[in-house]
């Protein structure tokens, strides 16, 4: 017997906001990240090359290890990115521009099998003065590997949405149609 596959009806559907809010967050607070992320030979081959970075100490592991490291060492923005990427579910889920990095400091190498885990502290919070909708939040971030060493710290920035009312979404997204 067939059944007739018929399109959902997504007005059903209610929509669900993710992350922290402006409001959530608060001057110190600090944010713990999930999990962590291993880091693999491939990740990183292939970020490297996906990138056009051919620096031989991230692809060439007797490179690596003639000058001092025990393997190819991983290319700094795959670090940089793993550890922005575990931070998005805390800081910066409910949407809002990314504003940039600052003071980015890389500590030491990261090597394949290494596992980083991270977390956030917000340094600074302020209403936008130009967007009623959303204020300004600064993170500080620190990524440790698997031994609790420091690997990188950086600031990030993001403009927040505010709260809204529990229509206010609802509302907006049935007036778009």
């Amino acid at each position: 017997m067939m059944v007739a596959v018929t399109d959902p009806d997504f007005d059903s559907f209610p929509l669900v906001r993710k992350g922290n809010q402006f409001e959530d967050f608060s001057e110190g607070q600090m944010l713990v990240h999930h999990w962590g992320r291993t880091l693999t030979e491939g990740d990183n081959a292939l970020f490297s090359t996906a990138t056009c970075n051919w620096n031989p100490l991230h692809l060439n592991a007797e490179f690596a290890r003639a000058n001092g490291h025990p393997d190819v060492v991983v290319n700094p923005m795959l670090v940089l990115c793993t550890v922005v990427g575990l931070s998005v579910e805390d800081l910066s889920e409910a949407g809002g521009p990314f504003l940039g990095i600052e003071e980015c400091t890389f500590h030491r190498p990261v090597y394949p099998r290494d596992t980083l885990t991270g977390a956030s502290r917000v340094v600074e919070k302020r209403e936008s003065d130009s967007r009623p909708g959303v204020g300004i939040v600064t993170w500080h971030t620190e990524a440790r590997n698997q031994r609790d060493e420091l690997v990188v710290d950086y600031r990030r920035t993001n403009l927040v949405a505010k709260k809204r009312g529990p229509d206010t979404a609802v509302t907006a997204a049935k007036q778009k149609d």
